[in-house]
């Protein structure tokens, strides 16, 4: 169990926001995992609808618009702190501040929109991820093409920190897709081998890296979490994109039909 002050704060995505918006937008693995995305996405060069559940702090819906000037994207965000960072760094894309653990239908503009949509680091946050992606769904046309990403492998202090209730398995992932409506075509580990060497990196560090990352720490400790990273990215490019024993666990999967979760 949580420490009382963490378990009052892992949930507070406004200060989660504000206090790592940097450091994410410098993590070479969300970099890497955006590499993934775009390549399952499949996007080609029309115009597409594209839904971005868990929108954060923007990095996508920017890379989005870069990659794909013709494409439309609407982010789903529960944090207003994080809403106000993306629309700075995607200003032509659309922001909704919504908790899809929440019941509650989209706009009537929403309904069926999205042709393409990505849940990318998301669904490890919640207690019950499969009421979140038939929620999501919703904003899906049926056949729309969804690209999930979640953690796999150990779990680190940083991980419970930031209020990650599990990681996933290939399998737990394809399940939990099926049970919440979706046609899954792929549920495989990616990453191998550098991200889980990263990954094993964050976990030794532990819970040095909270103020690491969120600037607490003292200056050389803030500079070795820059150049850890810094480290990285190339090596993030020979990382496989799909299949392997890579601790990024991904999976795509179609909207079909949208039922009530057997379970969490």
């Amino acid at each position: 169990m949580a420490p009382p002050d963490e378990a009052a704060q892992r949930d507070d995505w406004d200060r989660h926001w504000l206090d790592y918006s940097d450091a994410a937008e410098q993590n070479p693995a969300q970099r890497y995992r955006r590499r993934i995305v775009f390549d399952l996405l499949a996007l080609g060069d029309g115009p597409v609808r594209v839904l971005d559940v868990g929108s954060g702090q923007g990095d996508f819906a920017a890379e989005l618009l870069r990659r794909h000037p013709r494409a439309e994207l609407l982010g789903l965000e529960v944090s207003e702190a994080g809403i106000e960072i993306a629309q700075q760094k995607a200003p032509g894309a659309g922001f909704v501040q919504r908790d899809l653990t929440q019941a509650g239908e989209p706009a009537a503009e929403q309904q069926g929109w999205a042709t393409h949509a990505v849940c990318s680091e998301v669904l490890e946050h919640v207690d019950k991820p499969g009421e979140l992606l038939a929620n999501a769904a919703h904003y899906m046309a049926p056949g729309c093409r969804l690209v999930v990403t979640v953690p796999g492998g150990p779990m680190s202090a940083f991980d419970r920190h930031i209020g990650h209730r599990r990681h996933f398995s290939p399998e737990a992932l394809g399940a939990l897709l099926t049970e919440a409506g979706f046609e899954v075509e792929t549920a495989s580990g990616a990453g191998f081998p550098f991200f889980n060497l990263y990954r094993l990196v964050v976990i030794l560090r532990g819970r040095r890296l909270v103020e690491d990352v969120s600037g607490g720490g003292t200056g050389s400790e803030s500079r070795l979490a820059r150049a850890t990273m810094a480290a990285f990215r190339p090596l993030f490019r020979l990382n496989r994109l799909r299949g392997g024993r890579g601790w990024q666990t991904v999976a795509v999967a179609r909207r079909d039909r949208i039922e009530e979760p057997a379970g969490g």
